[in-house]
């Protein structure tokens, strides 16, 4: 069995992605520093739940404590394991966090994608996934979002560092062979999820009797992916490295594909919905009503998102496909018996 390295292990994706890969029967090495940005007893829970299932295949599972920024913690890691395949999940996470502490981005989702890609190249990796985000398509309003548009707008440097990473990893993926995925996730919800995203936030207001923020009052579309679907992509991609689009074209240039191993697509449910439907879809799941406080858009925001999954569904065989009023149930159920607890 191969060895795959999942850094952000004790994230929302990470986790579930290393449960996945456990019990298909693959060796995980999960990297996280356990940073404080959120809960940091949700993280710890999380892994709780990968010890569990690890439990059923004692030595497929190693944990490390530690971040990207760290180097030679990262050498170390790479020296004792020689992973074949390394999925990227770590990163300073939130647009609106970027606009509170740009440094934190700078050194998580710059320096420390650097000192991964320069492992992955001294330790020849057969595959590289890393999340990208769909905040990369910025001011752009030609909606579905596809990959072949133009992505030099971002309008928060969340999104700048996102896509900072995609030119990063095609340097390597031309320069050393790396065959590289960008993975555009498109608001992941659902079980697990963190509490710095709108389904947890509000379920949290709702069930206090608490008001919730309603940003750019309520005319907001959002293209929300279930964790479940976000999982079965990055699944798939691991056992499908990119290769070298042997079509492209030098002179019109396809933003998707290169002339190295390097792919990005895009991983959302395409369909989005409306913010104001997404609030009553959980309000009933909720059995409370939200006291609602509506503001103007917030900076480093967008109105609307939609994902063009065709590339993807081409390339795996797969498209997210959950709806919102299950995905918000699973979610609904979830929240109602973590923190009864």
């Amino acid at each position: 069995m191969r060895t795959i390295l999942v850094t952000g292990a004790a994230g929302f994706i990470g986790a579930a992605l290393s449960i996945r890969l456990l019990e298909n029967g693959e060796n995980v090495i999960g990297f996280d520093d356990l940073n404080s940005y959120y809960d940091i007893f949700l993280k710890e829970s999380r892994l709780k739940e990968i010890n569990s299932v690890a439990k059923k295949s004692p030595g497929k599972w190693r944990f490390y404590k530690s971040s990207l920024e760290n180097e030679s913690s990262l050498k170390d890691i790479f020296n004792t394991h020689s992973p074949q395949i390394v999925v990227n999940l770590a990163a300073q996470a939130g647009v609106r966090y970027s606009l509170e502490n740009p440094a934190a981005y700078i050194q998580s989702n710059l320096v420390g994608f650097s000192n991964l890609l320069e492992q992955c190249r001294h330790h020849s990796v057969d595959n590289l996934i890393f999340a990208s985000s769909s905040s990369v398509y910025g001011g752009n309003k030609n909606l579905p979002f596809c990959e072949s548009q133009s992505v030099d707008h971002p309008v928060s440097l969340y999104a700048s560092t996102k896509k900072a990473n995609e030119m990063m990893a095609h340097s390597y993926s031309h320069l050393y062979g790396i065959p590289c995925t960008g993975l555009r996730f498109f608001t992941v919800y659902g079980p697990w999820g963190r509490p710095d995203m709108a389904p947890m936030i509000f379920a949290k207001s709702i069930l206090n009797g608490q008001p919730i923020n309603i940003f750019n009052y309520g005319k907001m579309k959002r293209d929300f992916t279930y964790i479940d679907d976000i999982i079965e992509g990055v699944y798939r991609c691991c056992y499908k490295p990119a290769c070298i689009d042997n079509e492209f074209n030098y002179l019109n240039p396809n933003q998707a594909t290169s002339f190295a191993p390097f792919r990005v697509f895009n991983i959302g449910n395409s369909d989005p919905i409306e913010l104001l439907r997404f609030i009553e879809i959980l309000e009933d799941e909720l059995g409370m009503k939200a006291i609602k406080n509506y503001l103007p858009m917030q900076p480093g925001d967008v109105e609307s998102t939609a994902a063009k999954t065709d590339l993807l569904k081409n390339w795996i065989n797969f498209k997210p496909s959950t709806s919102i009023e299950i995905g918000l149930h699973r979610f609904a159920k979830w929240y109602l018996d973590y923190y009864k607890n």
